[in-house]
């Protein structure tokens, strides 16, 4: 009886140490092969949650839109615009593109140039009880000197049966007097589908809606795509890295139609650009025709990570590492790339290592 007794707890111990194991393998593992050297860390704007977007201007300033308040979005604020003279090494408060009203906080955003050199801002928020208790429209902001002052005229056009839209992201020239943007619905926080946005007359007026995917035949299998970067490289050529809700990563979907219909290449069915709390993303074309997709880790380490594609998206390099924070909130980067060669990329973080309290960091880099 005790030999059998024995029997049964190593069998149980056993049991246990292999379960143990495979939680363990299922646990991301940090595979980063390179880590940026000579990087410049810069806390470009103190005391704000920034979720930064940066445009770059004809005359090589960068504009930078972000959130002026350093919380999650749960204290009034507003959308400001910070400019960099200096490659990003400084920074100055230019503009307000879309002032809060009381009792709201405009957090939310996409931004970028029209066709004829504006700078164009969409930007909604939340406001009501906790401010969380609805979306605000959203309000469509353009400036033509670089900022300072806005023209808020605009208005968007919802998709049929969605009643409130969060853009982000960079709005894409397509020439003529079309742009494009992404939004994602907010149905509720099951439903969060993304849509590319048109519009045709140089950011005054946005509709159009385009659903960014339909992946599987059930009702469920709708995209649970939120912030949505997109680029366009050209007509038939348009990459948009996704974050998904339900596993939380980066997803690749490729458009062939001028952003009219959208699908996951072949490659990569069954696996996405990024691990489980690796999002959202920003992509950039480089000087020299390669894509850069930066992204947030939010896991482990905590920093601003870039893969790197030669072929259009069809193949991406491994992960490298350009700024550790060493936990704590942080990510949403965005970057440009100046005529040096230069990269520029921004992101928001909390207090960490580098700085105590919460900020928008620019990393100046170089790819290796």
């Amino acid at each position: 009886m005790i030999r059998f007794t024995g029997i049964i707890l190593m069998l149980s111990l056993l049991c246990t140490i292999l379960g143990a194991a495979r939680a363990f393998s299922q646990q991301p593992v940090f595979r980063e092969t390179v880590v940026i050297e000579n990087v410049e860390n810069i806390i470009a704007v103190d005391n704000v949650c920034a979720w930064p977007n940066l445009t770059l201007m004809p005359d090589g300033t960068i504009i930078a839109t972000i959130f002026n308040k350093p919380s999650h979005g749960l204290v009034e604020g507003n959308a400001v615009c910070y400019a960099s003279k200096d490659g990003g090494r400084t920074w100055s408060f230019v503009g307000i593109p879309a002032p809060n009203e009381p009792g709201t906080t405009r957090m939310n955003l996409a931004a970028g140039l029209s066709n004829d050199g504006a700078l164009v801002v969409l930007v909604s928020g939340w406001g009501g009880q906790g401010l969380r208790e609805r979306i605000l429209p959203v309000a469509v902001c353009r400036s033509t000197d670089g900022g300072k002052t806005w023209d808020r005229k605009g208005s968007v056009k919802h998709p049929e049966g969605e009643p409130d839209l969060i853009p982000f992201g960079d709005i894409v020239r397509l020439g003529g007097r079309s742009l494009a943007a992404t939004a994602y619905g907010y149905k509720n926080r099951e439903s969060k589908p993304a849509y590319l946005l048109y519009s045709y007359d140089d950011g005054f007026t946005w509709g159009d809606a385009v659903p960014m995917g339909r992946f599987g035949e059930g009702p469920g299998e709708w995209n649970d795509f939120n912030e949505t970067a997109v680029l366009r490289l050209r007509s038939d050529r348009w990459l948009a890295a996704p974050r998904t809700m339900r596993v939380a990563d980066l997803q690749l979907i490729v458009s062939e139609d001028e952003g009219k219909t959208w699908s996951i290449p072949a490659e990569l069915r069954g696996g996405g650009l990024t691990r489980r709390s690796e999002h959202p993303a920003h992509l950039l074309r480089l000087n020299d025709g390669r894509i850069l997709l930066t992204f947030g880790v939010r896991w482990g380490v905590h920093g601003t990570c870039a893969r790197v594609s030669d072929d259009e998206g069809r193949t991406w390099s491994e992960p490298m590492m350009i700024i550790y924070y060493g936990g704590g909130d942080g990510g949403y980067p965005a970057s440009v790339q100046l005529e040096d060669g230069t990269i520029v990329t921004a992101y928001y973080c909390d207090a960490n290592k580098n700085h105590p309290r919460y900020h928008m960091g620019v990393a100046r880099w170089r790819l290796p």
